[in-house]
């Protein structure tokens, strides 16, 4: 049995050999993947609310039957049939369902590394997850056609659940070529945005300031400064905007930016890292990193290392 994606399938008691739940302190990771990629389809209704969380993996999400929201980074997407959503490694985000309708989609869960891997230069096949802080992270296919994408989506699905022979390599290539036609369909527009989209216009690019500058002064103060409002009102109302607080949205983005940076920057330390992190503390963070990975900075180097 597949207990599939957490965002809509929360359980704190099941797992299985892909995919667990750690329990963590307002953001929680979700999910453990273990091979390149993932597929699988989902019928069931939402058990219980999901909170916000976020996953070290790509998500891609087809809404075949659905009725309800998708937030992601502070945008709540409203959602329909045919809707797409684009969820990248490390955004935090959430459904929100409506329990009394049919909820139907395809996931798919794919690591960072294999795209890089199986992609060429000019045909970068993870571009769809590079959006601006505030573009669309929910894409939706034009109504009165017939999408290849769809057909290829539901065939790459029931391929993954087969058991043919070389059935993984078989799904590997259905899996790339899905991502080329769906990279065609973005850039031919056959996928549209969601206009009714909705975010605050003050907190949306306050989000873009601090993905972008991670290592700089993010304190309230600072924050508040280049949004032009009130240090308190605005953290109430990046509050009510995200789910979140200011402080802990900044430790997060800042935390998963070191662990990356850990792993794609070997010949620097880690007093380094923590610098270039935003940290004026190398004890501070340390701490923060243990608490929100479980293992240290050095034990996390040292796994990504030997992979």
């Amino acid at each position: 049995m597949v207990y599939g994606d957490f965002c809509d399938l929360y359980c704190k008691t099941c797992y299985n050999e892909n995919v667990e739940v750690n329990e963590m302190p307002e953001y929680e990771k979700k999910g453990y993947l273990v091979q390149d990629f993932k597929v699988f389809r989902l019928q069931s209704p939402m058990p219980v609310p999901v909170p916000f969380h976020y996953h070290d993996f790509h998500k891609i999400i087809l809404f075949l039957a659905v009725r309800g929201d998708y937030i992601i980074e502070g945008t709540t997407y409203p959602l329909g049939p045919r809707d797409i959503a684009f969820v990248r490694e490390g955004e935090i985000h959430r459904p929100v369902i409506d329990s009394r309708g049919p909820y139907e989609r395809i996931v798919i869960y794919v690591a960072p590394s294999f795209l890089s891997r199986v992609s060429r230069p000019g045909a970068d096949l993870s571009s769809c997850f590079r959006r601006a802080p505030g573009e669309a992270g929910v894409m939706r296919l034009a109504s009165g056609h017939t999408h290849e994408l769809l057909s290829q989506m539901e065939k790459l699905e029931q391929t993954a659940r087969g058991d043919g022979f070389a059935n993984g390599l078989y799904t590997e290539a259905l899996f790339v070529e899905f991502m080329i036609l769906l990279h065609r369909a973005l850039f031919s527009h056959e996928l549209g945005t969601v206009k009714e989209a909705e975010a605050d216009e003050k907190i949306q690019p306050l989000l873009g300031y601090i993905e972008a500058h991670l290592s700089g002064d993010l304190s309230a103060d600072a924050l508040a400064k280049e949004a032009y409002l009130s240090k308190f009102y605005l953290m109430r109302r990046f509050k009510a905007a995200t789910g979140y607080s200011l402080h802990k949205y900044v430790t997060m983005k800042r935390l998963l930016y070191a662990r990356a940076l850990l792993t794609e920057s070997p010949e620097r330390t880690v007093a380094e890292i923590s610098a270039d992190s935003g940290f004026a503390d190398y004890t501070a963070f340390f701490r923060a990193f243990k608490s929100q990975f479980s293992v240290t900075p050095q034990e996390w180097r040292k796994m990504r290392a030997g992979r």
